[in-house]
């Protein structure tokens, strides 16, 4: 990678929210290939886990017990990583926070906080990783999203809001670099449901355990194109077939959609079993345990994923459908030569038919004698 040339220094990855579910996978999967990984994330316990995680998996770790809706704290943060290990070559935003609840059942403060961590928060990395990253003119900040930041869906109307808000100040970013000939790079990846802790952290008012919509995919699945993706840089990656669908269906049928999630959405996202009643949640605290990147779904997630550059695949899908649409017409102007030729039968056998009963078709019918 742009930056890493001297040969004694190891690239270098900073991950936001690293401690649990699909951060703390991804800092695993840089420390697989022998990167220093900085970790943030807000509890002890965690922290700890993944630093000890890190080191086994053959990487050099560095803490920062940091809330990123704190900008100072994330500055300082990647001023120390860069005092530690020479350079940031990759800023991966992870950190974020929902409640599960209705519109009409969320108070302006959550609204807030959650704004503040899983909108706020990514910018203030991005912020920190380009006072680094620009003065080098290199590196790469992956910004991890959802396939919610172009489809919102029923009782988490914050976290939609904040993953969409991210896509809209990438853009903004993403044409100033490019004015600026600059060649740090941006990449926001779309996730689908995937199995990690924030299923039993979220705040909540539903009377039901919560769960992820169906299918479920392991952290390290998603881990392993995140990392491909700080080295590829496309603009953007969608990761698994829902994402796929939930996205370019809310680009042909929004208002369907809205209509099946009606009916479905609130039962798609809860379990059966009845809610916890006084269970922590992780909004303006951490729950400071240590359970991995994995959450209670081990049963129902799959360890495998594919993964798709939109580009390639709204060419394919065009392509397709111009296929369908040449095809059709292949099939149309062949029926009209067929009705065509069927037709010149036709008068050919009038034409004989009329002969034998005495009329030339070329003579006026008062001619007959």
């Amino acid at each position: 990678m742009r930056g890493t040339s001297r040969a004694d220094r190891r690239p270098t990855v900073v991950v936001t929210g690293g401690s649990a579910g699909v951060g703390r996978a991804i800092a695993h999967e840089f420390a697989r290939h022998r990167w220093n990984v900085a970790v943030l994330a807000r509890g002890e316990a965690g922290l700890r886990g993944t630093v000890r995680d890190i080191h086994r998996a053959g990487g050099r770790a560095l803490a920062h017990q940091v809330d990123v809706a704190d900008s100072d704290a994330v500055m300082r943060a990647a001023d120390e990583t860069v005092a530690a290990f020479g350079a940031i070559d990759v800023w991966v935003n992870v950190a974020m926070v929902t409640i599960y609840a209705p519109v009409q059942q969320t108070t302006p403060e959550e609204y807030k906080r959650a704004t503040e961590v899983t909108y706020l928060g990514q910018v203030y990395g991005t912020l920190a990783a380009l006072k680094h990253m620009t003065a080098r003119d290199a590196g790469s900040i992956v910004c991890i999203g959802s396939a919610l930041a172009y489809r919102s869906i029923p009782l988490q109307s914050s976290y939609c809001a904040g993953k969409a808000a991210v896509r809209g100040f990438l853009d903004s970013l993403r044409s100033e670099l490019r004015h600026d000939r600059s060649h740090v790079r941006l990449t926001m990846v779309q996730l689908p449901a995937v199995n990690t802790p924030q299923f039993d952290w979220a705040r909540s008012r539903m009377p039901r355990r919560l769960e992820p919509v169906p299918p479920i995919y392991q952290p390290e699945a998603i881990a392993r194109h995140v990392y491909r993706a700080a080295h590829d840089s496309p603009r953007e990656l969608w990761i698994g077939f829902p994402t796929w669908k939930a996205i370019l269906g809310s680009m042909v049928i929004p208002g369907w959609i809205d209509g099946y999630l009606a009916r479905h959405g609130y039962r798609g996202e809860m379990t059966s079993q009845a809610a916890m009643a006084g269970r922590p949640d992780n909004l303006y605290d951490p729950v400071d345990t240590d359970p991995g990147a994995h959450g209670r779904f081990d049963r129902r997630a799959v360890s495998t994923v594919p993964a798709a550059d939109p580009r390639w695949l709204k060419l394919g899908i065009a392509a397709a459908i111009g296929g369908a649409f040449l095809g059709g017409l292949a099939a149309v102007r062949s029926m009209g030569g067929r009705d065509h030729a069927r037709s010149a039968r036709e008068t050919q056998s009038a034409k004989f038919r009329r002969t034998r009963h005495g009329v030339s078709l070329h003579e006026p019918a008062s001619g007959r004698r």
